[in-house]
């Protein structure tokens, strides 16, 4: 008997066997799904985080065409699946010995589309799947998308920008994450002050913490709140009370 693909149709039905309407209505909170908020009109079905990468685990061999369907899902949380499955697509063939450098060119392809065309339309949706996908893919290319990326109107290009730099930082390379910060430095959308906060706390913990004062010394007076708090989130009590007084 010939066993046939996986498709969309069976990870939709997957994770509906597992989902929960109570859950539902708290990650329709959690992620504001509320009219004005930033995930209006985002559709969950009540399956949390652990559960669906693991339904994502059973499709690991899901084609690319069927990833693509489930992205362009109304469930947030058949989207995601989709993004879980690609992230292990894309690392499989970055590995030594199954690399598919075509492969990869045309996963990154389709994570773009998507971005672009709104379907990685939440933080976690972006925050899962920037640094896996276009991190490995640009960390030895040039990077003038992320550029693009972070002077687009729409909120989820910009965060995807600076989280794919996260790859980047894990390498040792803080200057694309400094470049992007700079760029959406006074960009006082709550999800981008927060990216940039991130990424900038990350420099100082994971490569230099000299770097990341040398940028705050420079750069704070002009940061937004949020995006300060998470910066010196590890850095001494005067020290952030001092980075705090310069604003």
């Amino acid at each position: 008997m010939i066993e046939t693909a996986p498709t969309a149709a069976d990870v939709r039905q997957a994770l509906a066997e597992v989902a929960d309407p109570a859950d539902a209505i708290h990650l329709q909170r959690f992620f504001k799904t509320g009219p004005g908020e930033y995930g209006e009109g985002d559709v969950f079905i009540g399956v949390r985080v652990p559960t669906t990468r693991a339904v994502a685990k059973r499709f690991a061999a899901l084609d690319l065409t069927e990833i693509d369907d489930l992205l362009d899902s109304a469930v947030h949380e058949e989207r995601l699946a989709g993004l879980v499955i690609l992230n292990a697509r894309f690392a499989k063939a970055a590995k030594p010995r199954t690399l598919d450098v075509a492969g990869q060119e045309k996963m990154v392809r389709l994570y773009l589309d998507a971005v672009r065309r709104g379907r990685v339309n939440n933080w976690d949706l972006v925050d899962v799947s920037a640094e896996n996908v276009l991190g490995p893919w640009l960390l030895d290319r040039p990077r003038d998308l992320l550029f693009e990326l972070a002077a687009a109107d729409s909120l989820w290009e910009r965060r995807v920008a600076l989280l794919t730099t996260f790859a980047f930082i894990k390498a040792g390379d803080p200057s694309t994450t400094f470049q992007l910060c700079e760029q959406l430095l006074t960009d006082r959308r709550d999800l981008i002050q927060k990216a940039v906060g991130w990424m900038l706390r990350e420099v100082g913990k994971r490569i230099d913490r000299a770097l990341l004062t040398g940028f705050l010394d420079e750069h704070a007076p002009r940061m937004g709140r949020t995006a300060l708090g998470y910066a010196t989130e590890h850095l001494e009590a005067s020290e952030r009370s001092a980075y705090r007084a310069a604003r």
